[in-house]
């Protein structure tokens, strides 16, 4: 089969490869038909190491995956061959203290799709995954919904962590793909006003589309000063969503008392810092999110049933051999670029 290999900074080049055989009762092989280029994909793109982490080359990436079942191991019931299925992409063992205690995202022995050293990832025409990480779509949902569904559970799964979002204030520092679910994700949930920041003009004009109140760009404003100007007291939560410092302090001066900060985004630095000053004495919660937790079925459900729409999202298209160009339109963000999407 034919796959894209990011083999270095910069790089992908598409060669062939073998396919994935069923080797467990439980396997799934699944075409892959759908593929988004994520932000931690552009990081490894980008970068040869994210915080401590360092980047291993060559590796199949790509955990934004959905296509059509091509076979199935003598085990599996839930899909069946022709069945269009999104992949949850993180494999825990199910057997370690995270997994018995209904944690398996922080699973010790994890496997993540389209990760350096572990799985292999969807830009591939194959991909294989156990039958418990193949989330069937409903007949009404393409696969390109079906991709966006990964990113949206992230932002479900993100909003919830935050307790009850209902008629609660609330900040997206970020609007990229993850910041545009999440802007959707509160107001799916009954949340009040949603102000918006993100320094990329399409992104920003996105961010209203997803619903936002008041969106504003804080290279050309003072976007603390801009939303305090209509929430005086302060934001009950705000969602960093970029992984810049600078977005962590201005989140800290837009919470009141009492509120809460979840950290989406991921820094490229090992270290990011608070004035503990103003994060003590307002007794600011902070909440750090990794990846999510048994919301992907969750997410396929409010696209199918039209809480959210994710359509838009999708701003382009590739073939596979076009997946270097992918890769160079989202991490430039050229022509207005929101996801890009992989068709292998």
């Amino acid at each position: 089969m034919r796959a894209a290999f990011l083999t270095g900074i910069r790089t992908i080049e598409v060669r062939e490869t073998p396919a994935p055989r069923i080797a467990r009762d439980d396997d799934v092989i699944i075409r892959s038909r759908a593929v988004g280029v994520c932000g931690s994909d552009l990081h490894y793109y980008l970068f040869d190491s994210v915080g401590a982490d360092k980047v291993t080359y060559p590796f199949i990436p790509g955990h934004e995956c959905a296509g059509i079942v091509e076979e199935v191991g003598r085990a599996v019931t839930r899909v069946k061959p022709g069945d269009a299925v999104v992949v949850e992409p993180a494999v825990s063992c199910g057997a370690c203290d995270q997994c018995r205690t209904g944690r398996p995202h922080t699973c010790r022995k994890l496997l993540f799709l389209g990760h350096y050293g572990e799985l292999t990832g969807g830009m591939a025409e194959l991909v294989l995954a156990p039958e418990r990480n193949c989330v069937p779509l409903p007949a009404k949902m393409n696969v390109v919904q079906g991709a966006l569904a990964e990113p949206l559970s992230i932002a479900v799964y993100a909003a919830g962590l935050a307790g009850s979002v209902r008629g609660k204030s609330a900040a997206v520092l970020g609007t990229g793909p993850i910041g545009l679910c999440v802007v959707m994700a509160l107001k799916a949930e009954g949340a009040g006003a949603v102000f918006a920041t993100e320094k990329a003009e399409a992104r920003l004009k996105a961010a209203t589309t997803a619903g936002a109140d008041w969106a504003g760009n804080p290279d050309r404003e003072d976007v603390v000063a801009g939303i305090l100007a209509r929430e005086s007291l302060g934001l009950d939560l705000v969602f960093e969503c970029c992984g810049e410092q600078s977005a962590l302090d201005q989140a800290i001066a837009l919470l009141k008392p009492g509120g809460t900060l979840v950290v989406v985004g991921i820094p490229l630095k090992a270290r990011v810092t608070f004035e503990s000053g103003k994060l003590r004495r307002r007794e600011i919660r902070v909440q750090s999110v990794r990846r999510q937790n048994k919301c992907l079925e969750k997410a396929v459900g409010m696209i199918h049933a039209g809480r959210v729409k994710v359509d838009f999202l999708a701003t382009h298209s590739f073939k596979l051999e076009e997946a270097q160009e992918a890769y160079e339109t989202a991490a430039a963000r050229r022509d207005g670029v929101i996801k890009a999407i992989v068709r292998p």
